[in-house]
C-alpha cells in the first residue's frame, strides 16, 4: 500500500495543480509519481525541471531512458522499471531486447555499454568513481559534457527510484519483473 497519497488532479490546487495542467498537456496523463511527488510542489517542480534540463543536453532521450533502465535495475524500483519499459517500447519505440540489455548495463553498441557501465559503476559507487571508470569511459568515446550528463541522469533516477521505493507509488503502468526474479 502507498505511503503518501497520489492526489487526485482534478482537486489539486494552486502550483500542483498548475504543474499537474503542464504534465498532463505533454504526456496526456499524470502518473501516480508525478501525482504523489504533487504533495510538495517543490519536489515535482524541481523534478520536472531537472529531467526537462537534461533532455535538452547532449545524451538522446533514447540513451537517457537506458540509463534510467540501468540505474532502476540497480535500485530495485519495480515502479521505474515498469515506467520506463512502458515508456521505451511505446513512446521511444525502443527496441525491448536493447531496454532489456540496458537493464544489465549492456549494449551491442561499445559507446552506449560505455554509457550504461559508467552510470551503473557510478551507482554501485554511490558516486565514489575513479580515474580508471572515467578513463573506461573516455576511451570508449564518451565526451566530459556526456559523463557529466550521464551523472545528472544517475541522480535524476536516484531521485526518483528512492522516492518510488520509499513512498510505494502504486504502479500504473504494465509491470515488469526484476532480473533478480528472473533467473
Amino acid at each position: 500500500m502507498a505511503r503518501l497519497t497520489a492526489l487526485n488532479p482534478e482537486e489539486a490546487t494552486g502550483k500542483t495543480k498548475d504543474l499537474f495542467n503542464a504534465v498532463q498537456a505533454k504526456l496526456g496523463v499524470i502518473p501516480n509519481m508525478m501525482r504523489t511527488m504533487g504533495n510538495s510542489p517543490a519536489l515535482l517542480e524541481g523534478y520536472l525541471n531537472f529531467s526537462g534540463a537534461l533532455g535538452q543536453g547532449k545524451l538522446s532521450s533514447k540513451i537517457g531512458g537506458l540509463i534510467a533502465m540501468a540505474v532502476s535495475e540497480k535500485n530495485a524500483c519495480n515502479y521505474c522499471l515498469a515506467a520506463h519499459t512502458f515508456i521505451g517500447e511505446n513512446l521511444a519505440k525502443t527496441d525491448p531486447e536493447l531496454l532489456h540489455a540496458a537493464r544489465s548495463g549492456n549494449s551491442a553498441d561499445p559507446k552506449t555499454a560505455a554509457i550504461l557501465q559508467f552510470a551503473t559503476t557510478l551507482t554501485n559507487k554511490r558516486g565514489s568513481i575513479n580515474d580508471e571508470d572515467v578513463n573506461l569511459a573516455k576511451n570508449a568515446g564518451v565526451s566530459e559534457a556526456e559523463l557529466a550528463e550521464i551523472i545528472g541522469h544517475v541522480a535524476l533516477n536516484i531521485l526518483t527510484n528512492y522516492f518510488n521505493n520509499a513512498v510505494n507509488t502504486e504502479i500504473d503502468f504494465p509491470t515488469v519483473q526484476p532480473l533478480e526474479l528472473q533467473n
